[in-house]
């Protein structure tokens, strides 16, 4: 697998809702990265469900736990500006991916995931850190690592960086709470 990520960071984004930013620089044109953000074959790669619905402004969408064991829930387009932008909300939270490209012919992906709740932010960084790092080795065409592996070796360090308030809600499925 790809060297580790870079950590995400913790942001109040207004209105009492928290903000988790994710920037990585992908050695990938433009085009390549939006195409595995957003086509189904590439999603199943590193999202943490699968995705059905139309990529379109307005569209719905319904995500779907890969092994089953979790209901489905759903969702709606709220930007679509390929090969750009790409916002959507994902249960109670909305994520937002942003490519741009860079100098050197690869890009910088923008991944901010806004939420309510606070004291899901450490799990959910460790989440989204992990869904990361495989995305980028499925860029790169390396094999992904467990699922929960890379989780469980970044979750400490969230906890600590981001403080307790942000890790009172354990590991995923540990209060029936899959997304959002």
């Amino acid at each position: 697998m790809n060297a580790p990520g870079k950590p995400g960071t913790l942001e109040e984004a207004g209105d009492g809702r928290w903000r988790l930013r994710f920037t990585r620089q992908l050695a990938h044109r433009p085009e390549k990265v939006w195409r595995a953000i957003t086509e189904p074959g590439h999603l199943r790669a590193w999202f943490p469900q699968r995705v059905s619905g139309e990529w379109v402004t307005g569209g719905k969408l319904t995500f779907s736990s890969a092994g089953g064991g979790h209901p489905d829930f759903h969702g709606e387009v709220l930007t679509w500006a390929p090969p750009s932008v790409l916002e959507f909300s994902w249960g109670t939270d909305v994520i937002r991916m942003e490519v741009a490209p860079a100098g050197d012919g690869g890009c910088t992906l923008t991944l901010l995931d806004t939420f309510a709740e606070l004291g899901k932010a450490a799990r959910d960084a460790a989440g989204w850190h992990e869904c990361l790092d495989h995305l980028a080795g499925h860029l790169g065409g390396a094999p992904p690592s467990p699922p929960g592996q890379r989780w469980a070796q970044v979750h400490p360090g969230y906890v600590e960086s981001l403080g307790p308030a942000a890790a009172a809600i354990g590991p995923p499925g540990s209060d029936g709470d899959v997304a959002g």
